[in-house]
């Protein structure tokens, strides 16, 4: 995903150096698009969980360059370059405007997004996206059923949750939206980052992992997608060819992550605020020996409890 200058742009200064040549018209410059003076958030999404979820919380350094700057219940996490900022989900669309401020908070710039990634297709983490893209004018990465989605605003048909009722829809996205390849890297400001497909819970489901360093201690950061097998009431994962198979060899993929920090689009999934509490009252500095939040088994442990869940579900369906 690295830019390369044009040929045609380094071709004026060659033509330059040779008699007689006319040097070309410069092409004419696109006027920029407009974006919006301050984040202009779409309207809030209601459902049962969704205060909960959307209640504040106080932005964080998880290590390095990674700052953990979503809410309370919804996950997203911020990845600091010198060539730009790098965003992963928005949570619900009233998320959007907590997320711009816990980005300020830190000391940087919402405006600097230069990528926003995603995780799943659905509201409670693709909610703000669009208006975040649209005050940013970042590009969107997404696999290929999850941009499906995005254009949609609404969960591809083959989803178990699709179908859901009024929390089914998001704000859809078109424009600015790149479809990312399972492995495929993103390298920005010196960081690389891997999209990694972890399909399951939705059929687009990516995980993403980075190294995020320090001097010379670097530690794998993942970025884990959710993980669970819950549905709508008439869906059942046996009865999709192939899907539980699919469902354990994502599990065994997240078990096999390089993997010091983890943390779940649902921050609860990982533990994140009892890892939380365990380094302010240890007075462990991020990513210091002995931080909560560094756990190399912490991806075994969730891909162990979440097969087990997986089981349970399959023995529902398959009494």
């Amino acid at each position: 995903m690295r830019l390369i200058p044009s040929l045609a742009a380094l071709a004026l200064p060659v033509c330059l150096l040779l008699a007689g040549c006319t040097a070309p018209e410069p092409a004419a410059t696109p006027a920029p698009e407009a974006t919006p003076a301050a984040l202009e958030p779409d309207p809030p999404m209601v459902c049962s969980m969704c205060d909960e979820w959307n209640t504040p919380r106080a932005p964080f350094q998880v290590f390095a360059n990674t700052y953990y700057v979503g809410t309370a219940g919804l996950s997203s996490m911020l990845i600091a370059t010198d060539a730009g900022l790098v965003l992963i989900d928005v949570a619900l669309p009233q998320s959007a405007p907590l997320i711009d401020a816990n980005i300020r908070a830190l000391g940087f710039r919402t405006e600097d997004v230069k990528y926003i990634l995603t995780s799943h297709a659905h509201f409670d983490h693709l909610g703000g996206v669009a208006s975040m893209q649209r005050y940013t004018g970042a590009t969107v990465l997404a696999s290929a059923s999850s941009a499906e989605a995005l254009a949609l605003g609404h969960p591809v048909p083959s989803d178990p949750q699709y179908g859901t009722g009024p929390t089914d829809r998001f704000p859809a996205i078109t424009d600015h939206v790149r479809v990312v390849r399972d492995g495929e890297t993103l390298e920005l400001g010196g960081t690389t980052i891997t999209a990694r497909y972890t399909p399951g819970h939705t059929p687009g489901a990516t995980s993403w992992t980075w190294p995020s360093c320090e001097g010379e201690r670097c530690l794998n950061m993942v970025y884990v997608d959710s993980l669970t097998a819950v549905s709508r009431d008439d869906f059942l994962f046996t009865s999709v060819s192939g899907l539980v198979e699919t469902f354990r060899e994502t599990l065994a993929r997240v078990r096999a992550f390089p993997c010091d920090v983890v943390i779940a689009t649902h921050p609860a999934a990982t533990g994140l605020d009892e890892r939380l509490a365990g380094r302010a009252s240890g007075g462990f500095a991020p990513g210091a020996d002995g931080d909560p939040l560094v756990d190399p088994e912490a991806c075994v442990a969730l891909a162990d409890r979440s097969l087990k869940a997986l089981d349970e579900r399959v023995a529902l369906e398959r009494p």
